[in-house]
């Protein structure tokens, strides 16, 4: 059974609404990206997570006037 701490994280996960997604990508694109985040200073949560909101901001629809 998971300890007191795990559960207290699934807990602050669930509240925050924070989720796991899962990539399968190159292992030498990953070495590059960890690299290159550690260069900039940045985790690489945070360096996707910039990277998926600038894209959503690109792609979005935009809503129509008066709507």
């Amino acid at each position: 059974m998971a300890n007191a701490q795990t559960r207290a994280s699934a807990e602050y996960r669930k509240r925050q609404g924070i989720i796991s997604k899962n990539f399968k990508l190159k292992k030498e694109l990953c070495d590059e990206f960890a690299k290159a985040c550690g260069a900039a200073g940045i985790s690489q949560t945070e360096a996707i997570k910039g990277f998926m909101i600038g894209f959503i901001k690109e792609h979005q629809p935009q809503e129509k006037a008066g709507e």
